[in-house]
Order: structure tokens, then C-alpha cells, then sequence
């Protein structure tokens, strides 16, 4: 090839090539063995040219290799590198990573409960850590040169994405930011964003998956592809699925089906029963053993549930699934006694080791939140070491731990969100599909979703082939954000910084396109103004008067309306069993004998009522021998009994000759009557003084005697119209703009109501707010105040903080929960207190916790199984009372501790709490949730 170039063009691909070794990206390049990707090699250029990054990828296609290179140009340049990630479980697995090729002694890890080799060069923590060390201006952050903030897609979370804005926004400027996110359909805006607050950054955005995923369903004993084999960007849905939906949505359901099916022929039931022997949901030792025998293994099955991961692993296991053989298992032994040598034997028992033992030692594991935090890195290990090859697993792994699999399984396509059973979004479904196919192992992955009774094959091929997935902020001001902005930058500064956050960013583009239709409207006006002019005088007032005619009328007519309905439902309460009525219009028009008056419950007048929401709704036999139940619709006007009958007891409504005997005595006693006519009263508006004034007012006004008035006319309801639909636009444009930083002076108005904030000025218990991060921070800080924790123990203090981080994954508000006596119970009940004040306080100055700002109730569930923990228990004991998982448990107490700590350094001079919260950590940080993840 390069005998064909010229001796110019050869020196200048030699000059090039020169170059390019000369980098950091050649040197890094060297330290894989494997070739980057052309978007990870875009990023990494992008980056040594000085730029900031946003890298939009799938799962798995090896986005972390541009962070990884971020670390690299760090050292190079002697400058710190922050590697933050959302879960500590991802925070230590990279701390991990990074350790292992760079040394322990040049990197370090925060994330709350962990602190190694903090003021190492690289130092991976979670992203509250970062932003609690730019509010505090800690030292840390000298000579910092680049942050990578792995899955920035989470600022889209309703209750932490507010953080990651916070990052981005106050990073100082001379450092370079490295975003990675999963693959979001609107990047570039993001990328606008980033490009606004923190000067120029590329957007590189991958849509390639390095493993071709193939998507399947699973129906009794057949694996069906979703899609048919072809080419091109829309795929059709596989036709024998189409047709298994119809036959299933065909089938009969109903008592009336069922008696027809009982009459069908047997060749019929036997089509039907082959039909459904083919489209059963298997099983789930089923399903791993089709996969088994596919070599689809090893695989993640989806459970929207932690109990039905659980019970997975037990059917499993009942069903005799082994998927190791006998040097498998001894490893997995060797591994799992290692990991877990520091939990004592009584510990053991208590957590369901020797059963979780049991299963891995088979291949087959459950990974959920529930689980203690060493047993789910256990199970990632052997996983990624091919010792465990089947994970059932709630939606929480799909969050950026490392775990590929060859497939993975979906059991449903329906979740809890925590309201309500809803569907799973394309978005939920791409990142949890994305774990199948693992690079550099797989030729493909797999994504299996199991058959369903009233699955729609057509829904589910929409989940799988949309890629939309937009980036949404949640980002809302908080107290604590509030008086940390104050103290450095004031109020007026920290107004502006808030409007540069990505929710703003988002609202102001949304009104552009709003803002430019006003602009047409406004355009429009201006030619329906010219038109609708009169020379004879001001026709825009005469308009006016005739549109308020018109509503008075209007008004009038409704009234009337109503006030008929009323009168006739009225009469229909005062009908009684016998009542010969004449009905007046609808389809059973004409004389009836009332069987039933009908009565909404509760009004019954000694007969039995129904609930009905419109009225009565009289039972009648007509004089064509119908039964029918009448509605109020079918009286426009009041009705009066004509006479009276009796209804024989033996009368049997279902009964032809019953129906038809009643029928002729009715005609015979009333087939000469005639109903009364019902006089239409006299018009409301006839009366009305102000349709008068305005009629007079109108045939008075000069436009009136125009020829051409009702050409104007036209022309002036025209504008009204846009005039009123451009009022409307403008409104919507007030409500986006402005959002966050109206929101951040109502927070502002209230810190300075409460003694927080005085101008510019942060005062003592302000700067007490600032140290305090959390959803109840002011109520904490309102605690320390008032003194509600003073002469408490470390076991009472630690229930009472167990209030301020603790929420039950579903309320029950029936259950009072157990509480410790004596102090810890006061001061419990003085913190619902202060609650309730703050609540009536954010109510008056307009703060909503439906926005996502303000303080939720404090919940007391877990201050006894705090209490008991810090004093000392036995973890069965605190188990059983706190009627938990061993994984929950443990995540609230670390939380505690997080709490305690900061509630430590909050705490006024000469205070008792300080020393009794250190007390607490120490007494909660004991036994499980002591033992480190990492070390």
C-alpha cells in the first residue's frame, strides 16, 4: 500500500504516525490487549485536546475505557482525578479495578462508610461525597484536574439526580469533566447543557452494541424469535406469535364460553389442548434448563420482587438443578469461606448462609437489596468467575454493577413502581436487556421474555425496538443547598447559578417553541383587529357587550336546566310501587306501571335502594309488556302518578305470561287516561335586570347601526379566540420560567423567617444547616436548636436518627410501631412536633412536597431496631423485631451512622450530642455492618 504513495505523502504519514505515538492515548493504548472502538478513541483524543466529554453508550460496550483514560492523563500531568459512581457497591467494585492496575498507594475510595488512602491521586467516591467537599471547599480538591461522573444518567432520579447537577454546576472551572451515560435519546441537548455551564465539551454517542443482542419468547417448550429474519431498520414481528396472541385472546374466558366449550366437538377440545400445551409459561427450573441446553447460560432472570428471587432460588433447588460439577463447587466453597471467615457462626445461621451456600455451590443464586452486602459481592464474584450461572435478580443490578451474562430473562413486563402495577418502560427495558452478551466472549446475547396469558407480541416488539430514553432533570433547591450557596456566592449569585441548571435549561427550551407561537398569534391579532374595525365607532367594546350577553344567557339556560333536573328527579322520588306513570320521552315513551322506584341508597323511603350516582331509577313494566329500568334522562320534565294498581306478589318479571297479564290490566285501567301537559314556565332571562342593561347597552352603541356588523362580528370573535388562546400560552411561558430560582426564594424567605440566613449573611445556625445533608436536614438542624437530643444515650440517639433517613418500603399507617420507652420516646415524639410546625410553615410560604422540596414526616419504623441494635442485641434478636431483610438492615444502619457522623460536627459547642453521637456509630457500626467491602 505504501508503494503506491508518493515520497510526500509517505514523510507525511510517518510525521503523523510520530505524532500519534507521541500521545497519551498511544501509551494507553498499549496498556490494553485488545483495539479501542472508534468512539472511545474520539473521546480519548477529545479529552488530550482539553475538552470535556459526554459519552452516550450502550450497557457493556466499554464506556468506562474513556474515564479509565481520564486517570491516565491525571497522572501524566500530576494532577488528581475523582472517579465518582452512584452505588457504593459500583464504587468499590472500580475502586477495585483501578487499584489493581494503578497500585493501591495511587488510589483511593470515600463513600460514606469507607474512607482509603483518601488524598491518593485518584480517588473513587460517590457523587455525594464530591458534592459535600465543593459546599465544604475541602483541601481535597487542590490540584484536581478531572472528575468522571460514571452513569450521569441518574440525575433523572426523583430523589439523588439532584446531585449530579449540583456537581457539574459547581466544579471549578479549570477541571475537566468526563460524563458517561447509558444511551439517551437526547444527548446532544444534554451535551448544550454541559456545553453552556462548563465551556466545551464533545458529545460522542455510540448506538452500536459491540454484541448484537437477538430477542426471543419463550412458550412452553419453544424458544420463538421475536422478530422475523429480514433486513432493513423495522423488523416485523415473528407471525406465529401474532397468531398464538390471537388464539389465546380467543379463547373462551367467560361462564357462557365455558358451557359453549363444553359443547364443542372433541376434535375441537383436542386442537385447543394441543394449542395450549405449546404456550404455557415453563417454569423457572424450566426455563434455566432450556437455557442449559441451549448453552444460553449463564443467565439473569428479572424478578420484580425480592421474595420471588428467593423463592426462585428454592425451586431451583427442589427441582434438583445442578449446573456445577464437583471442581466447580469446591471452588465456589473455597471462595465463599474466604469472603465470609469474619462473620461469626451465629451470625451465619441467622442470615441463611448454609441454604445461600447451598445454591451457589450449584450455580444457581438470588441478588436483591435485601441481601447482605457481602453475600451480593459474593455472588457477583463467582458470577464473573462462571461459578454461579444463574442469577434471579430484581431490577437494582441493572444499575451499572458489572455483571454481563449470555442472556437474560424477563419473567414480566409489568413491575411495582411503588403506586401501582405499570408497564416497563422501553428505557427499563433496554437497561435491563443490556446485560445480555458479554464482549469478548459471546458472539451474541439473548433477551428472553417468558410467555404470558394476554401477552401482546406487537407491545413487546415496541419495548424492544425503541431507543427513546430521554435524559429528564430532577433537580429542585434544597435548605441545606440554599445556605451553602449563600455562604459563597450570596443570594443574588446563587439566584443566577440555579438558573443554570439543566431542569432550567430544559423548562427555558420548552417555552421556545411557545414563545413563537405567541409571536404568531400576536401577528394574527393584529390583522383580526384591522378587520373587525368600524368607522362608525369602537368595535372591540361592542364585541365585548355581545359576548357578555351571550355568557349571561348562557348562565341563565344552565341554571334552568339544572333547576328542570332537579324538579324532575324530585317527582321521580316521590313514585311508590303501583304508580301509573306516563313517560314522557326515549325509547319506552308511553304509559308504565312502576315496580320499583329505583332510589339511591340511603333514600329508600321503606324500599330497598340501589347506589345510584344519577338519580332514581324507577323499574317499570311498560304497556308493550317490557321491564325496563328507566334513567333520569328519560324524564326531561317532572311526572305525576296518573293512578294507582296493585302489582300482584305472584308477580315474576322474568315470566312472559306474568309480563303479559299485568301488561293488559294496566291498559285496561289506565289506556284512556291522558297525561298532564307540562307549562313551560316563564324565561329566567325575560326577568334578568342584566340582560336588559346590556341589550339597551348594545342597541345604544354606535357600532350597532353598522351595515356591515356582523362581517365585524366574525372578525371579532376571531380575536377573542387567539386573544383568550395567547393568554393561555403566556401563562404556560410564566409558570417554566423563573421555576427554580421562585422555588429557591420561597426556601430563602422561610431560612430567613427562621433565623438562618440574614441578607447575604449565613448566621451560626445557618452554618450549623450547612454541615447537615439529607431529605430531613432542617428538621435536624431544628432539633440541635431546640436541644430535643441533649442527655440522650448513644442508643437513643441513634433511634431518634434512625427517624430522620428511614422510610417503609410501603406505609401502613394502621401499625404503630414499637418505640423505646423513657427519653428516646420523648424526644421522638418532640420531632414529629417541630415536623408539624415546619410543615405549617412550608405550606405558608408556598414550599410542596409534590414538587420535590420540603420535609417529609419523620417515620419511627426502624428507631427500635436502631435502639436495640446500638445497644448491644444479638442480630437474631434485632431481626425478628425488625421483621426485615438482612440487606435493609444493614442499609439503614449505615445510613444512621452517615447521619450520626454529621450530626457530630453540627453540633453546638458544649453540647452532649457530639460525643454521644460518636458513641452511636461506634455502637451501631458492629458486627454485619461492620464488615467492610473493602480491604
Amino acid at each position: 500500500m505504501t508503494e503506491d504513495l508518493s515520497p510526500a505523502e509517505r514523510y507525511a504519514a510517518a510525521r503523523r504516525r510520530a505524532v500519534e505515538e507521541a500521545t497519551a492515548l498511544a501509551s494507553f493504548r498499549e496498556m490494553y490487549d485488545f483495539g479501542l472502538d472508534p468512539f472511545q478513541l474520539d473521546a480519548c483524543r477529545s479529552l488530550e485536546d482539553g475538552k470535556g466529554v459526554l459519552v452516550a453508550a450502550p450497557t457493556g460496550s466499554g464506556k468506562t475505557i474513556v474515564g479509565e483514560f481520564a486517570v491516565h492523563l491525571a497522572l501524566g500531568q500530576s494532577k488528581k482525578c475523582f472517579y465518582t459512581t452512584p452505588i457504593k457497591a459500583l464504587s468499590n467494585q472500580k475502586y477495585a479495578d483501578l487499584a489493581k492496575r494503578y497500585g493501591a498507594d495511587k488510589v483511593g475510595l470515600l463513600t460514606g462508610d469507607n474512607s482509603v488512602n483518601p488524598d491518593a491521586p485518584v480517588v473513587v467516591m460517590t457523587t455525594e461525597v464530591l458534592r459535600n467537599m465543593l459546599y465544604a471547599g475541602s483541601q481535597t480538591l487542590t490540584g484536581l484536574g478531572y472528575v468522571v461522573m460514571d452513569e450521569v444518567h441518574y440525575l433523572s432520579d426523583r430523589f439523588r439526580g439532584a446531585v449530579w447537577e449540583e456537581v457539574i454546576i459547581h466544579l471549578p472551572p479549570s477541571v475537566t469533566l468526563v460524563s458517561l451515560s447509558a444511551t439517551v435519546s437526547n444527548a446532544e441537548e444534554f451535551g448544550d447543557w454541559l456545553d453552556t455551564v462548563r465551556g466545551d465539551t464533545d458529545v460522542i454517542v455510540a448506538e452500536h452494541r459491540p454484541v448484537p443482542l437477538f430477542q426471543h419468547v419463550l412458550a412452553g417448550r419453544r424458544m420463538y424469535d421475536l422478530f422475523e429474519e429480514g433486513e432493513g431498520a423495522k423488523k416485523a414481528v415473528n407471525p406465529d406469535l401474532l397468531r398464538m396472541a390471537r388464539l389465546e385472546s380467543s379463547r373462551p374466558t367467560g361462564p357462557k364460553d365455558r358451557r359453549r366449550g363444553r359443547n364443542m366437538r372433541e376434535a375441537d377440545r383436542e386442537r385447543e389442548r394441543r394449542q395450549r400445551s405449546r404456550t404455557w409459561t415453563p417454569s423457572r427450573p424450566e426455563v434455566i434448563e432450556r437455557l442449559d441446553a441451549e448453552n444460553l447460560l449463564p443467565a439473569i432472570t428479572f424478578i420484580f420482587s425480592r421474595a420471588g428471587c428467593e423463592a426462585a432460588v428454592q425451586q431451583c433447588l427442589y427441582a434438583g438443578l445442578r449446573l456445577n460439577d464437583d471442581a466447580a463447587r469446591s471452588a465456589v466453597r473455597e471462595i465463599v469461606e474466604e469472603r465470609t471467615a469474619a462473620i461469626p457462626d451465629e451470625d451465619l445461621h441467622v442470615l441463611g448462609y448454609f441454604e445461600w451456600l447451598e445454591g451457589l455451590e450449584r450455580g444457581i443464586a438470588a441478588h436483591h437489596a435485601g441481601m447482605l452486602p457481602t453475600f451480593k459481592e459474593v455472588v457477583e464474584e463467582l458470577f464473573l468467575r462462571g461459578l454461579v450461572k444463574a442469577v434471579f435478580a430484581t431490577e437494582t443490578l441493572a444499575l451499572g454493577i458489572n455483571m454481563p451474562a449470555r442472556s437474560v430473562v424477563l419473567e414480566k413486563l409489568v413491575k411495582w413502581n411503588g403506586e401501582q402495577h405499570a408497564d416497563i418502560t422501553p428505557g427499563e427495558y433496554t437497561q435491563l436487556t443490556g446485560r445480555a452478551g458479554r464482549r469478548g466472549i459471546d458472539v451474541e446475547g439473548h433477551a428472553v421474555v417468558l410467555w404470558q396469558r394476554a401477552m401482546n407480541p406487537e407491545h413487546l416488539a415496541g419495548l424492544a425496538g425503541t431507543r427513546t430514553y430521554p435524559l429528564r432533570s430532577s433537580f429542585k433547591p434544597s435548605y441545606n443547598m440554599a445556605v451553602n450557596l449563600v455562604h459563597q456566592f450570596g443570594r443574588h449569585r446563587s439566584r443566577e447559578l440555579l438558573e443554570t441548571s439543566f431542569a432550567q435549561f430544559q423548562a427555558d427550551r420548552s417555552v421556545v417553541g411557545i414563545s413563537r407561537q405567541v409571536q404568531r398569534n400576536e401577528e394574527g391579532l393584529e390583522g383580526y383587529a384591522a378587520s373587525m374595525t368600524c368607522h362608525l365607532g369602537d368595535f372591540e367594546e361592542y364585541g365585548r357587550l355581545r359576548r357578555e350577553l351571550k355568557d349571561r344567557e348562557t348562565e341563565l339556560a344552565r341554571q334552568g336546566a339544572g333547576q328542570r333536573r332537579a324538579e324532575a328527579a324530585g317527582a321521580l322520588e316521590k313514585l311508590r310501587p303501583g304508580d301509573i306513570i306516563h313517560v314522557p320521552t326515549g325509547k319506552y315513551a308511553g304509559l308504565a306501571l312502576v315496580l320499583d322506584p329505583g332510589l339511591p341508597a340511603g333514600r329508600s323511603n321503606g324500599h330497598r335502594g340501589f347506589d345510584h350516582h344519577d338519580g332514581p331509577r324507577p323499574l317499570v313494566l311498560t304497556a308493550e309488556r317490557q321491564v325496563k329500568r328507566l334513567a333520569a334522562m328519560d324524564f326531561p320534565v317532572p311526572v305525576e302518578a296518573l293512578d294507582r294498581m296493585r302489582v300482584p306478589k305472584s308477580f315474576n318479571a322474568r315470566s312472559p305470561q306474568s309480563r303479559r297479564d299485568l301488561a293488559s290490566a294496566l291498559r285496561t285501567r289506565a289506556g284512556h287516561l291522558e297525561p298532564k301537559r307540562h307549562r313551560k314556565g316563564r324565561s329566567a332571562a325575560a326577568d334578568d335586570r342584566e340582560i336588559a342593561r346590556l341589550r339597551t347597552a348594545i342597541r345604544a352603541h354606535p357600532c350597532h347601526g353598522c351595515d356591515e356588523r356582523e362581517d365585524h362580528a366574525r372578525w371579532a370573535e376571531r380575536y377573542h379566540r387567539l386573544k383568550r388562546d395567547t393568554r393561555q400560552l403566556e401563562r404556560r411561558i410564566e409558570g417554566r420560567t423563573n421555576t427554580i430560582a421562585r422555588t429557591f426564594d420561597r426556601i430563602v424567605h422561610l431560612l430567613t423567617e427562621l433565623g438562618y440566613l440574614r441578607g447575604n449573611e449565613v448566621t451560626e445556625d445557618g452554618q450549623r444547616l450547612s454541615r447537615l445533608y439529607g431529605e430531613l436536614d432542617l428538621l435536624a438542624s431544628e432539633c440541635l436548636r431546640e436541644g430535643v437530643w441533649e442527655g440522650l444515650g448513644p442508643a437513643e440517639l441513634a433511634a431518634c436518627v434512625s427517624a430522620l433517613v428511614f422510610e417503609a418500603r410501603q406505609a401502613d399507617d394502621a401499625v404503630v410501631p414499637k418505640l423505646p420507652s423513657g427519653a428516646a420516646k420523648a424526644a421522638l415524639g418532640e420531632m414529629v412536633r417541630i415536623w408539624g410546625r415546619l410543615d405549617a410553615l412550608e405550606e405558608e410560604h408556598g414550599i410542596s412536597q409534590t414538587e420535590g422540596v420540603g420535609q417529609r414526616e419523620p417515620d419511627l419504623g426502624f428507631a427500635w431496631a436502631a435502639y436495640m441494635w446500638a445497644s448491644g442485641k444479638g442480630l437474631d434478636a434485632v431481626l425478628r423485631e425488625a421483621e426485615m431483610p438482612a440487606g435493609d438492615f444493614v442499609r439503614w444502619c449505615k445510613q444512621v451512622i452517615d447521619v450520626l457522623g454529621q450530626i457530630a460536627a453540627a453540633a453546638p459547642e458544649g453540647s452532649t450530642v457530639a460525643r454521644s453521637a460518636r458513641k452511636a456509630v461506634d455502637a451501631v457500626r458492629r458486627g454485619v455492618v461492620a464488615y467492610s467491602s473493602v480491604g
